[in-house]
């Protein structure tokens, strides 16, 4: 009896936890979770979503239902960010993709499907947590959907790799490689490494998108390329696949025999260099994770203070050898332009540091990109930004006027003021139309004064009278007019229309189709070797479809010129009575229809048997010629007709 009421106890509890699973369901609304009607556009529910995502983030938000409410977030913006989720779920109050009779069939069975599916065995009895929304509760930050994975990670992979994860319901590998994969992912996320998980029961397309067919899988992503992952999950095999992914000459080996050059590099590059000192002989993650993401505006070098030979560096820059110690150069190669030095080096200080240091103290106008970053658009009256120009022509080495100038720019301490230099002789449209007309400013330097208003190249501007030769008297009129600046806008009366900057960096035309034709090589091979190969099906088989076709028609072609050849071929016979000069006929009916060679005539006799295959069906571009003989003017006829017709193909019919 008490048997009896203990089993009707759990299938009553069994069934009330169904029921309250349902209504979960059923009370899930996407619009109300993240706060936007039914009408509001993507622009609206990306807005509501960053949002509420950044208030509720667990990482963030300290409150115990932080967790959940976040999964109900990311849940709804994944339903309303997709179009096709979004109508299916205004239709039949479900994302799914099935539509039609077939869908509301179907949505009868899903509440129990749902609550299936998601119903929790104690890990205690089972040892294994089939529920997959606890289970994989960590990986609920990192979800990817297709929008999301091709509009922000593949652009952001030119920046930083990406390591994604492809798991699904049910897998028990997936359970196995959990707990190593959530120490990597809080390891490499630190590092800066962006992290990814994919569904591939609910992202299908993605899925498939990135070639995995089968979980789990991972693989990563840089520069928008993709990598597999083949090795057993272990941390320091992730670590290594991480590291490997990243190109191989981002940091140089810096020591004391090549560091003058490596830091002398600033002109020719015109890029900062960064130099790590540092303890250990191999380049930390950390600092070649930060090395890709800024390989565009500086370039690093690293110096192991254990190599013999990097005494001189050391003492020469006051290195403390036992802490990890990071500086910038900039112009001046014989002092740091900042330096940081601290034990356990964060990637937040160290971004800080970079970003602050990104460019030279009077960079060069290298192409039209650098000069949106460095002379940017006036937003307001309030936010001006002034550019001084130096023009100037390219020298080996650095010029007086440049040089006051570059003293002139580390004396500054205003912040609305970059300061530039162009070589006029590499942008001589640029430089032309600031510099005013006449043969003053001939050969010689020269310093404008310019605001950009919009970014198709308007600008107000002010050049000095004089030409610039770096003396004090020029330092000073700058100062002037610069301070004037700070009071009266107006100051720049002139305006003109800049002409875009040309890439003075960019390879030749040859070395880009060079690096082109490489990387579409690197692609056809990985897509041949390391994908997978149901989706290299469908180009193998038209390869070799086009190959059999190519090879087949040479094949009949080939078997087809040797039977015309055979058969074109004259009798030993016959060839035997041309060399002696005897043309005696051939009687036979197999002659009739053989195709001449040239330099052939051949002689038949013309007899009601021969007559309708030589003269009615007479094959096309063929040509009979009848000769009408009699017995005494045969022999001496025929001779002097064959020399005449010998070059001609044909047949002469005798009769």
């Amino acid at each position: 009896m008490e048997v009896r009421k203990l089993s009707i106890s759990w299938q009553f509890l069994i069934v009330l936890v169904l029921i309250l699973q349902i209504l979960s369901a059923l009370d899930f609304d996407p619009y109300k979770v993240l706060g936007v009607s039914r009408t509001a556009s993507q622009a609206d529910i990306k807005k509501a979503y960053k949002k509420l995502a950044r208030e509720w983030h667990p990482d963030k938000n300290k409150d115990p239902g932080a967790e959940d409410k976040f999964i109900q977030i990311s849940k709804a913006y994944e339903i309303l960010s997709n179009e096709e989720k979004r109508s299916n779920y205004d239709q039949y109050g479900d994302a799914g993709e099935n539509q039609g009779y077939q869908k509301q069939q179907q949505q009868r069975e899903y509440r129990f499907r749902h609550f299936h599916e998601n119903f929790y065995f104690d890990e205690s009895f089972f040892h294994f947590p089939f529920n997959s929304e606890r289970r994989d509760s960590i990986d609920e930050k990192y979800l990817l959907h297709f929008s999301h994975y091709v509009n922000e990670v593949v652009p952001d992979s030119f920046k930083k790799p990406y390591l994604i994860k492809i798991t699904s319901d049910w897998c028990f590998s997936c359970i196995h490689i959990e707990p190593v994969w959530k120490e990597v992912v809080q390891e490499l996320e630190e590092l800066g490494v962006g992290i990814g998980v994919v569904h591939a029961g609910y992202e299908r397309r993605l899925a498939h998108h990135l070639g995995a067919h089968s979980t789990p899988s991972i693989l990563g992503i840089i520069n928008g390329k993709i990598s597999f992952f083949r090795n057993a999950v272990v941390r320091e095999n992730l670590r290594q696949f991480v590291e490997s992914l990243l190109p191989g000459n981002l940091v140089e080996k810096v020591t004391g025999k090549n560091y003058v050059r490596f830091l002398s590099g600033w002109q020719q590059e015109n890029k900062p260099h960064v130099l790590l000192f540092d303890q250990t002989p191999i380049v930390p993650l950390l600092y070649k994770l930060t090395a890709f993401a800024y390989k565009d505006y500086l370039s690093f070098g690293y110096v192991y203070v254990g190599l013999r030979g990097t005494e001189e560096m050391t003492r020469r820059y006051n290195i403390n050898i036992y802490a990890p110690t990071l500086l910038v150069f900039k112009e001046h190669i014989n002092k740091p332009a900042d330096v940081i030095q601290a034990r356990g080096m964060k990637k937040q200080i160290i971004d800080d540091f970079i970003t602050q240091n990104k460019y030279l103290l009077a960079a060069r106008l290298t192409s039209q990109k650098l000069f949106h970053e460095l002379c940017p658009v006036r937003r307001s009256h309030r936010q001006r930004k002034y550019c001084v120009v130096l023009l100037t022509a390219e020298t080996t080495k650095l010029s007086k006027p440049f040089e006051a100038f570059l003293s002139f720019a580390l004396a500054n301490t205003q912040d609305t003021v970059r300061f530039v230099h162009v070589y006029s002789n590499r942008q001589q449209e640029f430089a032309g139309t600031l510099l005013p007309d006449g043969e003053a400013f001939q050969g010689k330097s020269a310093v404008s004064i310019l605001e950009r208003r919009n970014t198709a190249g308007r600008v107000v501007y002010k050049t000095l009278e004089d030409p610039w030769t770096g003396s004090e008297s020029d330092k000073f009129i700058l100062l002037g007019y610069l301070d004037q600046l700070r009071k009266d806008p107006a100051l720049l009366s002139s305006e003109a229309v800049l002409p875009d900057l040309t890439d003075e960096l960019a390879p030749v035309f040859l070395l880009r189709w060079f690096y082109s034709a490489c990387d579409y090589i690197s692609d056809c091979w990985d897509s041949i070797f390391h994908n997978n190969w149901r989706e290299m099906m469908p180009l193998l088989s038209l390869i070799f479809s086009a190959l059999f076709i190519l090879f087949g028609t040479v094949i009949v072609q080939a078997f087809s010129d040797s039977s015309d050849e055979r058969e074109s071929s004259p009798p030993d016979k016959e060839e035997a009575q041309e060399k002696t000069g005897k043309t005696e006929p051939s009687f036979t009916k197999e002659n009739s229809s053989k195709i001449p060679k040239k330099g052939f005539v051949e002689v038949t006799e013309l007899t009601d048997v021969t007559y309708t295959s030589n003269l009615v069906r007479l094959r096309p571009g063929h040509m009979n010629v009848v000769l009408i003989l009699s017995n005494s003017t045969k022999t001496s006829l025929l001779q002097k007709f064959a020399l005449e017709v010998y070059t001609f193909t044909g047949k002469i019919i005798w009769w």
